[in-house]
């Protein structure tokens, strides 16, 4: 009887310390499930997201331009009692279409000069012509009248950091201990047509064997299409010191 009287506090205080079924376990099993649960979905969340995401702004960029595009004809069209979406963006593409192909002729390239000729005479608008003139030239297809000649990457801001940019003109810089050839290189700093521009020496400047096209795609994308290996392209010999400024550009 002392045996059994004796057992029965070490039994309670066992049990006491390890109850099989607590309430703090099961609330903790219901807490780890809910975690995994919620990171699951977040992750789902966030990987749609990434998805849809270009094929929002691609969808949002292209009906914005449809629309953009469609009321330059669309009030036309509105009063002669046809109200049929797009036709108004069709006849635009068609309307762009001749006059690139009127532009082309002899004719019409003389209308333009003389227009542009007028422009260019025109107070405050001659400047916003010019500044829009360049930009346009510089993604022209016609490579004899792109505004980039080249793609060059630079050291800036400090040594051991480059930064990519374009060629756009070289000039000639005269002193006591001789000329220096420069070349003028572009650097955009915010989307593409907002940068700096400096003045680097032709012999510093690394050429990589990329088009122009295919930087504009790097400064676009935020690096994020920048190829794996860049190599350097046969450097342009320096400037000779009696070349001139008509000679190079």
């Amino acid at each position: 009887m002392a045996s059994t009287s004796s057992s029965c506090p070490l039994n309670d205080v066992v049990a006491a310390k390890s109850p099989p079924n607590s309430p703090n376990s099961s609330s903790s099993t219901r807490k780890a499930c809910y975690a995994v649960l919620q990171s699951w979905v977040s992750q789902k969340f966030i990987t749609g997201c990434v998805v849809l995401f270009p094929v929002a702004v691609t969808f949002f960029i292209t009906w914005w331009f449809i629309q953009f595009v469609d009321g330059f004809f669309s009030p036309i069209y509105a009063r002669l009692g046809i109200d049929l979406f797009g036709l108004g963006f069709i006849t635009s593409l068609i309307f762009v279409f001749f006059i690139g192909m009127f532009a082309s002729s002899w004719v019409g390239a003389t209308v333009f000069w003389i227009g542009e000729w007028f422009i260019k005479r025109m107070p405050f608008v001659k400047h916003i012509y010019s500044a829009s003139k360049q930009i346009s030239t510089a993604i022209s297809p016609d490579q004899n009248t792109t505004a980039f000649k080249e793609v060059a990457i630079i050291r800036h801001p400090r040594v051991g950091e480059y930064a990519i940019g374009f060629i756009t003109s070289s000039v000639v810089l005269q002193r006591d201990e001789g000329d220096v050839g420069l070349c003028s290189v572009y650097v955009p700093t915010n989307h593409l047509y907002i940068g700096d521009v400096f003045l680097v020496n032709s012999e510093e400047i690394i050429r990589p064997n990329l088009s122009v096209r295919e930087c504009i795609e790097i400064i676009i994308s935020v690096g994020m299409t920048m190829p794996r290996v860049i190599s350097p392209t046969v450097r342009i010999a320096p400037l000779s010191d009696d070349m001139h400024l008509d000679t190079i550009i």
